[in-house]
């Protein structure tokens, strides 16, 4: 497979928030009003103008012992992106998929009218993409596309000071992964890359799912509910267009 593709090694995060604060300030995104709720994150989730966010967790082992972990959460730029046959449906290009990188990129069409409601899962299985209620445009990572065309790393990446962010092309992302995967099985056999055959943005994990993220994983159903959806067969696209959209109950 060829493009682009991130190498996230979460053992080596510090949260120092450089790749948060580096996406703000290349796409010129404004800070948000926030308030303390008890955690060291900050804002508390994604929004249209926080396009990759830091997640704290902090949890106890079988010792009581505190462990922080940390997840810089960003669009996962699927291999077959639910998303772009979710916003497709009511604009043909407000997502497409870049030939040389792969990148998942929303237009200026990723948006929908104000009778129209869908959640962020119901069109992503990772729950990334924020909608901006003012407009209704969709918001997400672009990968920096902008920067990479021009040879440029993300400036996530770019900023990383830990070796945590890495970026390159696939196959050789994917041998970083597989080769850092095999020093960190050492010393935890439990050890782990989050779903590395279905997206581009590759984790390295060394602890549970949930102890990162809710949605660190996405299963096959998640993802061909969505596409499903997209083209449900007792549904028109006239009501389907019409905002007149039957999902199925709410996955706990």
């Amino acid at each position: 497979m060829k493009g682009k593709s991130f190498f996230v090694d979460l053992t080596l995060c510090t949260a120092c928030r450089g790749c948060q604060v580096a996406c703000k300030q290349w796409k010129d995104l404004p800070a948000e009003t926030t308030r303390n709720l008890g955690s060291h994150q900050n804002p508390q989730d994604l929004s249209a103008q926080t396009l990759r966010l830091v997640r704290f967790n902090e949890t106890r082992d079988k010792n009581n012992q505190l462990h922080w972990f940390f997840f810089p959460e960003q669009c996962r730029h699927c291999i077959e992106p639910p998303c772009q046959y979710m916003l497709n449906m009511y604009h043909p290009d407000a997502v497409t998929k870049d030939s040389e990188t792969g990148a998942v990129v929303y237009s200026d069409n990723a948006r929908l009218a104000s009778h129209i409601h869908l959640e962020p899962s119901q069109i992503c299985p990772y729950n990334v993409p924020r909608q901006d209620k003012e407009t209704g445009r969709w918001y997400k990572c672009d990968m920096c596309i902008d920067r990479v065309r021009e040879g440029l790393k993300p400036a996530c990446v770019q900023s990383c000071p830990t070796g945590t962010l890495n970026f390159g092309d696939r196959d050789e992302m994917m041998a970083l992964a597989q080769e850092r995967l095999k020093v960190v099985k050492k010393d935890n056999p439990n050890a782990y890359l989050a779903d590395p055959e279905s997206v581009r943005v590759i984790y390295l994990c060394e602890s549970e799912p949930e102890n990162y993220h809710d949605h660190l994983l996405a299963t096959v159903n998640q993802r061909t509910e969505i596409i499903a959806q997209a083209r449900p067969e007792k549904q028109s696209r006239r009501e389907f267009l019409s905002g007149k959209i039957r999902f199925k109950a709410p996955r706990a």
